[in-house]
């Protein structure tokens, strides 16, 4: 892949990012701060520890693209966290590494990076995985909030709690 390739791609990807950013935010401001220790199953995770996987994560991924280092893990969850802790952290953490990647030239997201071992690709084909991995575990998240009677916001299209709406000018 040429740089220059590299940066068109990224420059669509991060529209993506920007995008479903917005929409991760009403997901995890809709989790109940009363139901943060549900879980489904005996191998789920809590519903804090998947909402701060989300928003960390999605932190993580940012900060990996931009300096190509991903042996780091993700922040500490901080103990008995609130959502509006995680909305707060995700408000400051995930703006600032969208911007650190959307100022990275074509030669670093061109250059072929060891993604722990399992695969060695360009950097700007992790912008992509960053969204998918996003997208997965606010899906997870949207179906726990389903299953404490939660509001659960509209997403792509619209929710049993928030249907679908046209605009006026269409």
């Amino acid at each position: 892949m040429s740089p220059a390739e590299a940066k068109s791609l990224a420059s669509m990807l991060i529209e993506g990012i920007e995008r479903e950013y917005e929409i991760t935010k009403k997901v995890v401001a809709a989790v109940p701060p009363d139901q943060m220790d549900f879980k489904l199953g005996e191998k789920g995770r809590t519903m804090r520890e998947l909402s701060w996987h989300l928003i960390a994560s999605e932190a993580w991924f940012g900060e990996a693209i931009a300096t190509g280092d991903f042996s780091k893990s993700e922040s500490e969850m901080p103990a008995k966290a609130t959502p509006a802790d995680l909305l707060a952290f995700y408000s400051q953490e995930v703006p600032a590494q969208i911007g650190k990647v959307k100022q990275l030239s074509g030669e670093e997201l061109a250059k072929i990076v060891n993604f722990f071992g399992v695969m060695q690709v360009p950097n700007v084909t992790l912008i992509g995985f960053w969204n998918s991995h996003s997208i997965h575990h606010r899906g997870q998240l949207s179906a726990y909030l389903r299953a404490v009677n939660a509001h659960v916001p509209s997403i792509y299209g619209g929710s049993a709690d928030e249907p679908f709406q046209t605009s006026a000018t269409a």
